[in-house]
């Protein structure tokens, strides 16, 4: 379908308005987290003006020109973000099913749903991390014709043949011989000429980061979920070629050579990170790497496998080994000074459940503010811009409000009752501000 055909759908898809008229507001917050310091602050109100913050000043008062919201009982923080989501899918015993019943408009559909449920959970920005329906949500929420998170998109990763992310894993002969190998176009290399045709073609597609499966997988139908699948020159070909875009580069990584040869090459972020070792977190922590464990997925898919038949044969086996183990590595990771910022690999868990990755991340021995702060301050360093990710003067007016103190008990973060996104109330459970949609009051909103 063409793109502009597809947004036309997704608009009729949208059951509510998408966005509520922008309004000036001074939100009085009874506490603020501060996610540069990674501290709370005491009561302040935080003007809003234009889509923008104004002023964060101490106490309750009413700016001029502006309509107070009492959010006295909650603590503001910053809009979150989820540096790894995949918003046009979600995980069921029919996945695999669907990829030969379903075409890219039943996916994007779906994400429809997924993008609304992730902004009613506090996530006001996501890196989408693999899957071409992604690029048309993120043009519709763009366009103001459905509601959801601001989206970085990846479109297809870039993989090897047999790969995570090559898209004939698990056909038949007969298959196979119809559709033919997959080359750059669709994601699929062997060479570092092949590596810049990839990205290319990512560029031309609209992505906004490139997403490469440096090992094998859990849910891939592959039988290794943690063999190396490119060369470091390969890898390095990549992330010369992104740069040359303004892309960053996300690196799906499992195993410990894949992931070793991914940090020489100059990724920005290794992604789920199971196999981490010592040599690896020092050399991270030499060149800059970030990390992104998605403890969710992990313990998702390790829940799962013990499951008859939810998973194939040849993935129950891989689930079980490798996701148990993600968060355990995250805490050896953070003890390590390892960087460490926000994200959950929903789609493989339930959409609009992404601040569960909080609680597993203070389970894991990462303080509370820590984690706040990796789905602030830190992942707007990850995603390279300074707009978001803190409450302060000229930044995007992105606030989440949660009831009580996170600090204290991280598990408020799935209790959200107010979202804010470029100024404009989208979620208000307790009726503070009538923004005139459903979305606004509260209604439906899981």
């Amino acid at each position: 379908m063409h793109r502009t055909a597809l947004a036309a759908a997704l608009a009729l898809a949208a059951c509510a308005p998408a966005v509520a008229s922008a309004e000036d507001f001074s939100l009085h917050c009874g506490r603020l987290f501060d996610s540069r310091a990674g501290k709370l602050l005491d009561a302040r109100t935080v003007v809003v003006r234009a889509g923008r913050i104004a002023e964060v000043v101490p106490g309750a008062v009413d700016a001029p020109g502006t309509t107070p919201v009492d959010l006295s009982g909650q603590t503001c923080t910053p809009g979150w973000t989820d540096l790894h989501v995949h918003l046009s899918d979600q995980s069921s015993p029919k996945s695999y099913e669907d990829e030969f019943r379903l075409d890219q408009v039943d996916f994007a559909l779906r994400g429809v749903a997924y993008a609304r449920r992730t902004l009613m959970a506090g996530f006001t920005s996501v890196r989408d991390l693999g899957g071409t329906p992604a690029l048309h949500i993120r043009d519709a929420v763009n366009q103001g014709l459905i509601p959801g998170p601001r989206i970085w998109a990846a479109g297809t990763a870039i993989a090897t043949t047999g790969g995570h992310a090559d898209p004939t894993n698990g056909y038949n002969a007969t298959l196979s011989h119809l559709v033919g190998p997959p080359g750059p176009t669709e994601g699929v290399i062997n060479s570092v000429d092949e590596a810049r045709q990839a990205v290319r073609q990512r560029y031309k597609d609209g992505s906004d980061v490139i997403k490469i499966t440096a090992t094998g997988g859990v849910l891939s139908y592959a039988r290794s979920g943690d063999a190396p699948q490119f060369t470091v020159d390969e890898i390095r070909s990549v992330v010369d070629t992104a740069k040359d875009y303004g892309y960053r580069v996300a690196a799906h990584a499992h195993g410990a050579e894949g992931m070793k040869r991914a940090v020489l090459a100059g990724v920005t972020s290794i992604e789920h990170g199971t196999y981490m070792n010592d040599e690896i977190m020092a050399l991270m922590k030499l060149k800059g790497t970030w990390y992104v464990p998605t403890i969710t997925a992990g313990r998702f898919v390790a829940d799962k496998a013990k499951i008859d038949g939810y998973f194939p044969d040849v993935i129950r086996p891989k689930a079980a080994r490798i996701g148990a183990l993600i968060q355990e590595t995250a805490a050896k990771a953070y003890k390590a000074g390892v960087k460490i910022a926000f994200g959950t690999d929903m789609g493989v868990g339930p959409h609009g459940e992404n601040a569960r990755e909080f609680g597993y991340m203070v389970d894991a021995g990462i303080p509370a503010s820590y984690a706040l702060q990796s789905a602030t301050f830190y992942a707007a360093q990850v995603l390279g811009v300074d707009d978001q990710g803190v409450i302060e003067p000229g930044k995007r007016a992105d606030i989440v409000a949660v009831p009580g103190d996170p600090l204290a008990d991280i598990s408020v973060t799935m209790k959200v009752d107010f979202v804010m996104k470029d100024g404009v109330v989208y979620r208000d459970d307790k009726g503070r501000h009538d923004a005139g949609s459903d979305d606004a009051k509260g209604n439906g909103a899981r």
